[in-house]
């Protein structure tokens, strides 16, 4: 990555009024987050505020832990699958194809779940888990936040 590409990434964050950015390909990762001090009494950023870049050398992955028994309104019960990045959430590959997941559907580790565009580069999701999709948390075309919960898995 290049710097006219951090730089990129620091003005989307600017123009969409967002406090954080993470892209990345394989195991290299960059995140463009702005400064706690960076923002005014309502959450607006001062002009000129600093843009910090930290990096991170594995993908970052949250879940709950799973218990056996708990009906699935229960929190713990399911596995949450969260958003690797900020971006464009597409639950398919193109307008025409039909969805990757369904509620209800079975899938396992490796399965394409969805599609986060960012910065016009398309980055599947991959399952780490195999399990059964029992909530889609997110719409098509809606915009992901990182560590946004996705889908949950029973």
């Amino acid at each position: 990555m290049n710097f006219e590409n951090v730089k990129a990434l620091a003005d989307l964050i600017n123009t969409n009024n967002l406090t954080a950015i993470e892209v990345g390909k394989g195991e290299n990762r960059i995140r463009v987050e702005r400064q706690a001090s960076a923002f005014g009494p309502i959450g607006a950023p001062f002009p000129g505020a600093p843009f910090p870049i930290a990096m991170a050398s594995n993908p970052i992955a949250q879940e709950a832990p799973q218990q056996e028994g708990i009906p699935a309104s229960e929190p713990g019960n399911f596995t949450e699958i969260t958003s690797p990045l900020v971006g464009v959430y597409y639950s398919a590959a193109s307008p025409d194809s039909e969805p990757f997941i369904s509620i209800g559907k079975k899938i396992k580790k490796g399965d394409v779940l969805c599609i986060i565009e960012a910065m016009k580069l398309m980055n599947e999701v991959i399952s780490e888990h195999d399990g059964e999709i029992v909530d889609i948390c997110i719409k098509n075309g809606d915009i992901a936040e990182f560590g946004q919960v996705l889908f949950k898995l029973r």
